[in-house]
């Protein structure tokens, strides 16, 4: 009888360290990259913006400690960019313009970033208070995120397997939507990477392509969303040596300033430094500074500045140009 107690003890221990809870769950996916030295995914990132979704195919590279890589090409356009840090400091590099932009930045380090293993690590440490989720065959963690310049974004779902690999991440906004998914398709925690692989220069030699691509600025391009109380007040329209600028003056409640201008295209590679931080806006990837936000979609770049704008109300109207409207102004 004793024989036969011990084994059915046993058998119900074996069970009981087998069975997926909070602890063991973030245990493994903590282990899985802490563990790693460098590590390569692949991923799709959809972005989910009113009636449109953006969407990425990501390729993600890390190196102990300082290093990281994310390729990110939109599925609808093919228009590629290469978020890379190189232990010291961030570029944002454009390869079918040929140009890249330096940033003295704190990123990946300063942001939730849903695509990034080591963020979501650091999502989890901060969050003393992570609720357990189960589901069919799948495990997860709803963990607080930080997006400081998007502060409607509150909490994600981080989805694993059976077998506690991740699987997914749906990051939510105040209002239990979800703005962000991205789905990881294959991890690999042991790539052998190499401080070649995060060089700058070895980027731009490999997509030094010699594009021979168009810029234009047909139409003038407005702004859908537009602050309350604030109207066009002026727009000029300025031929360059490189095509044509566009300069929008909005007064009102809310006063601030949008440039338009053609996109120069560069027959050699080139590394612009800039002032803010790499920011993904929906379908690009732009500079954030205290009062001004500056990107390039579809062959045109804006730069848009005003002291009264906050970081969300300079976001909100970066998002809405990016439909490429005609929509008239009334001057007032």
């Amino acid at each position: 009888m004793k024989r036969v107690f011990f084994l059915v003890v046993s058998v119900l221990l074996l069970a009981g360290c087998g069975k997926v809870n909070k602890d063991n769950l973030i245990e493994s996916f903590k282990e899985d990259v802490d563990t790693s030295k460098s590590y390569y995914v692949e991923a799709k990132m959809e972005i989910f913006n009113s009636e449109d979704t953006f969407s990425y195919n990501m390729k993600v590279y890390y190196m102990d400690d300082d290093y990281f890589k994310v390729n990110m090409l939109n599925t609808i356009n093919n228009h590629e960019q290469i978020i890379l840090r190189d232990g010291e400091s961030v570029y944002v590099v454009t390869p079918s313009l040929n140009k890249s932009y330096k940033f003295v930045s704190e990123w990946p380090y300063n942001s939730s970033q849903a695509y990034i293993l080591n963020s979501l690590v650091r999502d989890i440490e901060n969050d003393d208070d992570i609720e357990f989720v189960t589901g069919d065959n799948e495990y997860g963690l709803v963990v607080n995120v930080n997006y400081p310049n998007n502060p409607n974004l509150k909490y994600e779902k981080i989805m694993f397997d059976k077998d506690k690999k991740i699987k997914s991440v749906l990051v939510y906004d105040n209002s239990d939507v979800v703005c962000i998914k991205v789905q990881f398709n294959k991890i690999d925690y042991k790539a052998n990477l190499g401080e070649k692989d995060f060089s700058i220069d070895e980027i731009s030699v490999f997509n030094d392509n010699g594009t021979t691509t168009t810029s234009s600025l047909d139409d003038i391009i407005y702004p859908l969303y537009v602050p309350s109380n604030t109207y066009l007040h002026d727009k000029q329209t300025i031929n360059t040596e490189n095509g044509k600028r566009v300069i929008l003056t909005f007064n009102g409640e809310k006063n601030f300033v949008l440039i338009e201008e053609e996109t120069a295209l560069q027959d050699e590679f080139v590394t612009v430094p800039v002032y803010g931080d790499p920011l993904m806006l929906s379908n690009t990837i732009g500079a954030l500074s205290s009062n001004s936000l500056s990107w390039t979609s579809n062959y045109v770049d804006y730069y848009l500045a005003g002291n009264d704008l906050s970081t969300e109300e300079l976001l909100t109207i970066a998002d809405s140009l990016n439909f490429n409207n005609t929509t008239v102004y009334f001057e007032k």
